[in-house]
């Protein structure tokens, strides 16, 4: 890992299975879940406490983002989240990807909230 973060900087770049992602939101120290799908995508369902921050936003918006905790990144299929993850660890958060995104955590039978 060391060596990945010498060669291309900021954090990981982890991508984690949807019932992982649901043992570290149900831990003591859950990570800080970032969606980066269109406000559309999100009102259908999302994790809840997820912050909607669009991918094309992201850049504009990063202050928002705290730089004490672990962030979560997820969108629909995992492309665009994991597009964000590399950004986010270039800049120096420490990150992960929910592989599959929502799909997946539909799919597991997670829970999602609807709307806002």
């Amino acid at each position: 890992m060391n060596v990945l973060k010498s060669l291309f900087g900021g954090g990981s770049t982890e991508a984690i299975t949807a019932s992982e992602a649901k043992t570290l939101l149900d831990g003591a120290k859950p990570p800080f879940v970032v969606d980066v799908r269109e406000p559309s995508e999100y009102a259908t369902g999302h994790i809840a406490g997820a912050k909607l921050m669009p991918l094309g936003d992201l850049d504009a918006r990063m202050a928002e983002l705290p730089k004490d905790r672990q962030l979560l990144c997820v969108c629909a299929s995992g492309a665009r989240s994991s597009m964000a993850t590399r950004r986010l660890s270039q800049a120096g958060y420490e990150v992960i990807n929910l592989r599959g995104g929502m799909m997946r955590w539909n799919t597991a039978k997670l829970p999602i909230k609807k709307g806002k």
